[in-house]
């Protein structure tokens, strides 16, 4: 199974570990099954971060924690969007900022 990917190996060794795991120790274990060189060690982790949150197989939890979803409970790993609050006052100053300089040249 050389072809095996990153979010395969977290998978695996999730499965067989029963219990949440920080996220260092899971990148080390993919790591060490994956053998990455040096060099590329860095990115790799961002990666296996990256696509440990888009991957529905796994839920992310408090104190860089990761397990499998389907061992949570929904409310574990349910994120309420309507409570995040965007504030868009910055943003709004910024392209104001923009249009006065351009009104100046």
């Amino acid at each position: 199974m050389a072809n095996r990917s990153m979010t395969d190996v977290a998978y695996e060794f999730l499965s067989k570990r029963k219990r949440s795991v920080e996220f260092l120790r899971l990148w080390g274990e993919v790591n060490s099954v994956l053998k990455f060189p040096e060099a590329q060690v860095r990115n790799k982790k961002a990666q296996l971060y990256s696509q440990l949150m888009i991957d529905n197989r796994f839920a992310s939890l408090d104190n860089n924690k990761w397990d499998l979803r389907n061992r949570r409970k929904f409310d574990e790993v349910y994120i309420d969007t309507d409570s995040i609050v965007i504030d868009d006052d910055d943003d709004e100053d910024e392209f104001e900022d923009d249009e006065e300089e351009e009104d100046e040249d």
